[in-house]
């Protein structure tokens, strides 16, 4: 099964500037995956994916990394704040997965069929969450299991994901697999979104990864 551009949704979770130095020592490093997150966010811009973003207890934490808001902020994306460790507060749950829309309205069945509106389809929203963030055992993990708990399908970019050590991100990843979600890397989504050298926006795609 490949990722759907039509059917995705990117969430990027807690990029912030005071947490993402204290990450640098692990294999993913800070850097890293801020600059990871930058070309996923920027492709989804371009592919018209829906991107969201958190920041967890930003007058602790500070807020998003500068490179990586300039993006979100010509994407016209909401940045969410939360307290809790998950991303998966009702606000976001609704954004992600609109309420269906009324199948129909006051008393229309009592009209006369000519005069019945068509009754729209609803919008089930989109399916796949790709999702990446810090730090990969505690917010990003504890947002993916809910995202799964909730029947989306979730997509986890590793090489934008990461936590103070190793062995707290690989076991993170370990859960996760385990749980059902697709460990991915950041040029397997960008090029399946693509799907072909011949998509129109190809060159300007390939050109954030090279």
């Amino acid at each position: 099964m490949l990722i759907d551009a039509d059917d995705s949704q990117l969430l990027l979770v807690d990029y912030q500037l005071r947490l993402m130095p204290a990450l640098s020592g692990a294999g993913a490093a800070g850097a890293e995956a801020v600059a990871n997150a930058v070309r996923l966010a920027q492709a989804a811009h371009l592919l018209q994916v829906p991107i969201w973003a958190t920041e967890q207890n930003p007058d602790k934490l500070g807020p998003t990394d500068a490179a990586l808001l300039a993006v979100l902020h010509d994407a016209k994306a909401r940045v969410l704040h939360k307290m809790q460790f998950s991303a998966c507060t009702d606000e976001l749950l609704r954004a992600l997965r609109p309420p269906a829309r009324p199948t129909q309205g006051g008393n229309a069945r009592s009209l006369p069929k000519h005069l019945q509106k068509a009754v729209p389809p609803q919008d089930e929203g989109r399916a796949a969450v790709v999702v990446a963030g810090c730090e990969a055992h505690v917010c990003l993990m504890q947002t993916a299991l809910e995202l799964l708990e909730h029947e989306f399908e979730v997509w986890v970019v590793t090489d934008a994901c990461a936590s103070r050590t190793e062995r707290n991100r690989d076991a993170a990843f370990d859960r996760l697999a385990g749980a059902g979600a697709e460990l991915v890397t950041t040029e397997m989504v960008v090029f399946e979104w693509l799907r072909s050298a011949e998509h129109p926006l190809f060159r300007q795609v390939q050109g954030l990864i090279k």
